[in-house]
């Protein structure tokens, strides 16, 4: 059984490209627009992993981040941020997110960040 990933992210191209790196490895995707859709998105979905950027109109990937683990505490969470988002990151990290990826993204290290949080969730 592939797990299924769930992508929050407000930029359409950075949905569609995690999609196909994501899909490519074989792995079932979901996405969501925003930090509310994506809370609602994982009620709905139950993904085995979220890929969640930080900056996004409305609720924010940090609040998002924050609000899915006090109902799911086993959820994992990596951020997606851009450089120069440090500070955002470590805020992330403290809020309960497992990992993190910097954009732009490289295949190869979404992919080795992914299987990292789902293995060490199994």
């Amino acid at each position: 059984m592939s797990a299924k990933i769930l992508t929050i992210d407000d930029a359409i191209y950075m949905r569609t490209m995690l999609k196909n790196i994501l899909n490519g490895e074989g792995y079932e995707t979901c996405e969501a627009a925003d930090g509310e859709a994506g809370v609602a998105a994982y009620e709905a979905e139950q993904p085995d992993l979220v890929l969640m950027d930080i900056t996004m109109p409305g609720m924010d990937g940090i609040t998002a981040t924050k609000t899915i683990l006090e109902k799911h505490p086993s959820a994992k969470v990596v951020i997606c941020s851009a450089l120069g988002q440090q500070q955002l990151v470590l805020d992330a990290v403290k809020a309960g997110a497992s990992e993190y990826v910097v954009k732009p993204f490289e295949a190869d290290e979404v992919l080795t960040v992914v299987k990292r949080v789902l293995s060490a969730a199994a």
